[in-house]
């Protein structure tokens, strides 16, 4: 293959069609700026696709995010406008430079929930995460995975629509054809503290029960503020799900034993399961400690799947989902541009904020650490 410089891209328009205005965060093969559409006036945001390696020519994970976001075409998943690029300069002259253009989300999920002015209502809750369990259908049922759920990949506009972001890790998926023939994915996806135990473990044949967790886990966070378990390493992170959710065996995970890093880990013994336990210090409604209780199963075939959990009571007991533009309508300001002021005054600023303590019960002095 020639070098880029001299390949034309007919139908990739120039990157120059937009004005960059800020970068606003870091997706997981490139930087993410906000810009302004010179023409239509209109805000998007621009994923910078990271070209370490030239001479391969585009890369292959930024093809398969293209792909999977062409066919995902659904109000709560992130909408892809166009591919577009610059053109080589004297100090870059072998290879062009490709941007993903997004529609601009004005707002992310740990943005807000780092904002302690921000208080979320429990019918705003439901709203949020019916909204996440209904992108999650969608990408299941044309069989892709994410692979990073994370409060972080979850976007909001203005006017409360949630958009599921970042497909860098996201892939198609197939059911597996029978026991011999199992699913071979690399195991080496989605951030520690949304990752689930059997990934931990080295499980290779996967599918939607991955994402699941993961939206457990974000769930928790939307009365925590902060993520609920947070491993400073894979064993580390074992332990803390085994603290919360039980010890992890072979009657809690089925053929445990059989995953290539169970012998390598150590896997507390004798934990007793405690999602509804610990957790009912945040949250006071029966119907989510359910919900949560379903979605954070050791046991991936367990793990309530997002059709089911659309249906469950926790969305259709009152106080039903509201509309959420009144939540957004006093904070007019981008909780990305306000994250990155902070950062600038403060550079020892975490990424999520620090945990805030739970209130005090006749049990205070059992939740030091951040395993709720």
């Amino acid at each position: 293959m020639g070098n880029l410089a001299n390949v034309q891209y007919p139908f990739c328009e120039e990157v120059t069609k937009y004005e960059k205005l800020g970068k606003i965060g870091q997706g997981t093969f490139g930087e993410v700026f906000k810009a302004r559409d010179r023409a239509k006036r209109t805000m998007v945001a621009l994923k910078k696709v990271l070209m370490e390696n030239e001479k391969e020519g585009f890369p292959i994970t930024a093809l398969r995010e293209i792909r999977i976001l062409q066919l995902l075409k659904h109000e709560n998943i992130v909408n892809l406008i166009e591919v577009c690029r610059s053109k080589p300069t004297t100090f870059n002259r072998f290879k062009s430079t490709f941007y993903l253009v997004f529609d601009f989300c004005e707002h992310d999920l740990a943005g807000l929930l780092s904002n302690m002015n921000v208080k979320f209502s429990l019918a705003e809750i439901k709203m949020m995460m019916k909204q996440i369990f209904q992108g999650l259908y969608f990408m299941h049922a044309n069989k892709i995975l994410h692979r990073d759920m994370k409060a972080a990949n979850i976007l909001i506009t203005k006017s409360g629509v949630l958009k599921i972001a970042d497909f860098g890790l996201a892939r198609a998926f197939s059911y597996p054809k029978g026991a011999d023939k199992p699913n071979r994915y690399t195991n080496r996806v989605v951030t520690l503290w949304y990752r689930p135990p059997e990934l931990l473990l080295g499980e290779r044949n996967y599918g939607p029960s991955i994402d699941l967790w993961g939206a457990g886990c974000i769930m928790a966070e939307m009365w925590t503020r902060c993520p609920i378990m947070q491993g400073k390493a894979e064993q580390h992170q074992l332990t803390l799900i085994s603290q919360l959710c039980g010890s992890i065996t072979p009657e809690t995970l089925p053929n445990c034993e059989k995953l290539e890093l169970y012998s390598k880990m150590i896997l507390p013994k004798e934990q007793k399961r405690k999602v509804k336990e610990r957790l009912k210090v945040y949250v006071k409604d029966e119907h989510a400690l359910d919900l949560l209780d379903k979605l954070l199963m050791i046991d991936p075939a367990k793990r309530v799947d997002s059709d089911t959990a659309l249906v469950h009571d926790f969305f259709w007991d009152d106080p039903l989902p509201c509309d959420l533009a009144k939540l957004l309508q006093p904070h007019s300001r981008s909780m990305f541009e306000l994250f990155n002021a902070r950062k600038k005054e403060d550079p020892r600023q975490p990424g999520a904020g620090p945990c805030p303590q739970p209130p005090p019960t006749a049990n205070d002095g059992q939740f030091h650490d951040r395993v709720f």
